[in-house]
């Protein structure tokens, strides 16, 4: 019986953890479990939502930016903390490998010119251009893949762990256009992500 009772306790665990420590915290190699998802409320996170649509954004924008940071905006580590083609930039998180291939603004430019990406982390539109450019020039599922694993995420773009984020970003998605006031509210949907 006690061990009974204890598996149980266990089994309750990530539900409280997930609870005081929601969503996915940025920057590591995660991948979504059914079950571990759900809603909370962050001050202000309504004005950024509008912020975002009012740049040009839509429900998967809000989406990609919700699963990435829970503001929503680009206070973390500069870069991510990661360096060269692997340097991430804006709300999305994009890498610089992605944004140097696809983006308008910075096709063509070399691994070095890196800092140019910076200008994603001060600029809405540009960020949601670059993200919109990416998603036009690679596809779907290519600029996924790409978007979450880089280099080889384009040879290999079907990946569980890329599907898992896919997934995720999915169902936060839906879950934004289930209702029309969770476009401009403080509600925040995550999965919880694991390292792999």
């Amino acid at each position: 019986m006690q061990l009974l009772t204890l598996l149980s306790a266990l089994a309750f665990v990530p539900s409280v953890l997930s609870a005081s420590i929601p969503g996915p915290s940025g920057g590591l190699n995660l991948v979504a479990r059914d079950g571990d998802r759900g809603h909370y409320t962050v001050s202000g996170l309504g004005a950024r939502k509008q912020a975002i649509l009012n740049a040009g954004g839509n429900t998967q924008d809000l989406a990609i930016a919700m699963l990435e940071t829970n503001t929503m905006t680009t206070d973390y580590t500069y870069g991510d903390g990661k360096a060269g083609d692997a340097t991430n930039f804006g709300i999305f998180k994009q890498n610089w490998l992605i944004l140097r291939t696809s983006a308008s603004k910075f096709k063509g430019q070399t691994e070095a010119q890196v800092s140019n990406g910076a200008i994603l982390n001060s600029d809405l539109k540009k960020d949601i251009k670059a993200r919109h450019d990416g998603q036009k020039h690679y596809g779907y599922d290519v600029w996924f893949a790409g978007h979450r694993n880089g280099a080889s995420g384009l040879q290999n773009p079907y990946t569980d762990d890329i599907k898992a984020y896919k997934d995720a970003v999915a169902w936060i998605k839906q879950q934004i256009e289930s209702n029309a006031s969770y476009k401009t509210d403080d509600t925040r949907f995550w999965v919880q992500v694991h390292a792999i």
